[in-house]
């Protein structure tokens, strides 16, 4: 499909308006030198290398993948399949260097192109490509870059040795699983120990999940690619840790794995200590453990505890210096933090991330008034008052070491980022396309529950002029759609701009209003963001009277492409027409860790599992319902959307059904744009 809009054709060559912004950005350990990743400009794809030293106040190109690698194109086929399926559970699109890895003090950095390894001097800019056992897959520098470990063939092995450090025993080692890399934050699976003379490996054995395949019918020659998935109410994989030792010694730990399946991070605490968070299979308890690496022998540092699920805080449970163990401490009202079990002041805060440590005290980030908005505070651990970082509104994020700052705010004006080193200020250099719109989306809180919400009209808007509404929905756990980020708005206003009144509310379930706005879903996802968003619609009809009400459709991705669908089988007489992409039909076919989070294991409420399944409410379409699927989806099996289709044919309900052969359920390289496109056709045609 051809790209005729212009500003779709301007996101799909810029990347949405992301290509030559800085990311991936390392301090090093004594906050002197940051590393980062950027392309050359807005239209480039390929990412970059470089080093900044703010003392010296200029940067300097590391590596360069068009010169390590002459012709490379950066495309998805040419990357090892372990690489290609982790980039999708960490959303990762990059055509150049995707990811890397450097020593505490940034001299020496790590990554791959397409399975090829290379070590970068990073004062020096010399790049070496050193040997590999076959295509390398995220490769860790030794504490003295002296050594590399990667996974080639679910091996670990160790530069410059050509024989694994891992046995050969039929398990992946040095990986996360499918579960710890797309639900449980956990995207790599070995670390070194300080010294370089072993390394912790993630043992990782799927032997007993069942398999899912994918065949690209564009290429019916081609043999279908297949992986172990972890489906509700199904095995998870069976999950070890092992010290691995380059002498040869191997140590496995010890702890109740049959009631804690679940690894959630791992590191070294010191050369005789290991930390590491397991959690039970629905998430309702969560230990920090630490283990022996000469015995393997564990012990208990703290439980968390919840009747509904242990909602993730990043940063948490940790123990400071000192011995002191930081945990989450939820009230029915505010996510907080408690020292040894002591609530720490957090009062009129909302803590989203313990980022780390500055000036001997908690960095933070947190909401506080309008969720739509984040700042960075300063948590005092002995019990002194909260202190801001972040000024006006917007969404505040931060990075820290030693003594030294970044500070990312964005807001409608754009994004900036300020490195405060020293009592000396400077900006990283962004060299991403200009956003075409500033939008100052409407805000407001409605209803009796407090919804956030957010209408964007077109920007010729003419008050009294009656406009379809257009319902640009998540809805689902773990995303914020209202928030005051300035690129996610750019897509609503093209939208109200072709005629719509774009309006976003965020549902109980979703994150960062309170712990009892997010469990509101707890054992059925279906009848609460229904009820919302029905209710979050009619309020704002009362305050904005230019939304026709007898119009509305509704678009989403994922959870937002389930609700979508979902609008339009069981509120036919609110939602008049719907595009649902990638929507998860029937969670008995979703992964574990998420599913079961939140409704529990199916063979234990079939009830709700029944209530959420879509499949079943096929005979009751009578409104427009456009399908839209990756083919090649490993996160939603495009069987999920199929199945749907099936159940629709079969009961005779006319239905559209968009396949993207060869697309998985990120939709880069202007494929996003592509369905966009689409989507304005279909619902132009049913709403207008």
């Amino acid at each position: 499909m051809t790209i005729t809009d212009p500003f779709l054709s301007l996101s799909a060559r810029t990347g949405r308006f992301t290509y030559g912004a800085p990311r991936a950005i390392t301090l090093s350990e004594d906050g002197t030198r940051l590393l980062l990743l950027r392309s050359t400009g807005p239209e480039d794809r390929v990412e970059r290398l470089w080093l900044l030293d703010p003392a010296e106040g200029g940067e300097r190109l590391v590596a360069d993948p068009a010169a390590l690698a002459p012709g490379r194109t950066g495309d998805r086929a040419g990357l090892p399949a372990v690489e290609r399926r982790l980039r999708e559970r960490i959303r990762l699109t990059a055509a150049g260097i995707g990811a890397y890895a450097a020593t505490a003090d940034l001299s020496t950095a790590v990554f791959t192109l397409d399975g090829r390894l290379f070590r970068a001097d990073t004062a020096t800019g010399e790049c070496r490509e050193l040997p590999v056992a076959g295509p390398a897959f995220d490769p860790r520098p030794d504490p003295a870059g002296e050594r590399v470990a990667y996974v080639a063939d679910d091996a670990l092995y160790v530069t410059p040795g050509p024989a694994p450090l891992s046995p050969a025993d039929g398990a992946r080692w040095g990986v996360a699983e499918f579960a710890a890399a797309e639900e449980l934050g956990r995207s790599r699976g070995h670390w070194w120990r300080p010294d370089g003379g072993a390394l912790l490996a993630a043992r990782v054995d799927e032997s007993a999940l069942p398999r899912r395949y994918f065949a690209d019918p564009a290429r019916p020659a081609e043999q279908p690619e297949d992986f172990a998935y972890p489906q509700a109410g199904g095995p998870n994989a069976d999950v070890q840790l092992w010290v691995l030792g380059l002498d040869g010694q191997r140590t496995r730990l010890h702890w109740a794995a049959a009631e804690f399946p679940y690894l959630c991070a791992a590191q070294w605490a010191d050369e005789g200590e290991i930390l590491l968070t397991v959690a039970d299979r629905l998430q309702q308890h969560v230990l920090l453990l630490s283990a022996d690496p000469a015995t393997g022998e564990t012990r208990e540092l703290s439980r968390t505890t919840d009747e509904f699920w242990v909602d993730e805080l990043p940063g948490t449970p940790a123990r400071l210096a000192g011995g002191r163990l930081l945990t989450v401490h939820d009230t029915p009202g505010a996510r907080g933090l408690a020292l040894d079990g002591k609530p720490l002041d957090t009062t009129g805060l909302q803590i989203r991330r313990v980022v780390g440590r500055l000036h001997g005290k908690l960095l933070t980030e947190t909401g506080e008034g309008d969720p739509a908005d984040q700042h960075v505070h300063l948590i005092d651990p002995d019990g002194g008052a909260p202190e801001r970082l972040s000024t006006g509104p917007g969404v505040h994020s931060a990075l820290a070491a030693a003594d030294t700052l970044l500070l990312t705010s964005a807001d409608p004006d754009g994004i900036r980022r300020r490195l405060l080193h020293h009592g000396e200020e400077s900006e990283l250099t962004d060299l991403s396309a200009r956003l075409p719109y500033r939008v100052d989306p409407r805000l407001a809180r409605v209803t009796e529950l407090g919804l956030p919400t957010a209408v964007v009209y077109p920007r010729d808007h003419v008050a009294g002029r009656r406009l379809p509404v257009l319902l640009d929905v998540y809805g689902g756990p773990g995303y914020q759609a209202v928030a005051t980020e300035p690129r996610r708005w750019q897509l609503r206003q093209w939208w109200a701009d072709q005629g719509y009144a774009v309006v976003t509310t965020d549902n109980r379930g979703t994150p960062f209003v309170s712990p009892d706005f997010t469990r509101a879903i707890f054992r059925r996802f279906s009848q609460v963001a229904l009820d919302d968003q029905v209710a979050a619609l009619r309020a704002l009809a009362d305050t904005h009277p230019d939304l026709d009400l007898g119009r509305v459709g509704v678009r989403g991705w994922s959870y937002g492409g389930y609700f979508a669908a979902l609008a339009v089988l069981r509120r036919p007489d609110v939602f008049h027409a719907a595009c649902a992409g990638a929507a998860p039909t029937d969670f008995r076919q979703y992964d574990t860790a998420y599913t079961e989070r939140y409704l529990g294991l199916p063979q234990h409420n079939p009830e709700g599992y029944a209530a959420d399944c879509l499949v079943g409410d096929a005979p009751a379409l009578t409104r427009p319902l456009l399908l839209i699927h990756g083919l090649a989806d490993d996160n939603v099996h495009p069987s999920h959307s199929l199945l749907l289709s099936q159940a629709l044919t079969r009961a005779g309900r006319p239905h559209a059904v968009l396949p993207l052969p060869g697309v998985t359920h990120m939709t880069p390289g202007g494929v996003n744009e592509e369905i966009t496109q689409a989507e304005l056709a279909f619902l132009n045609g049913a709403l207008r």
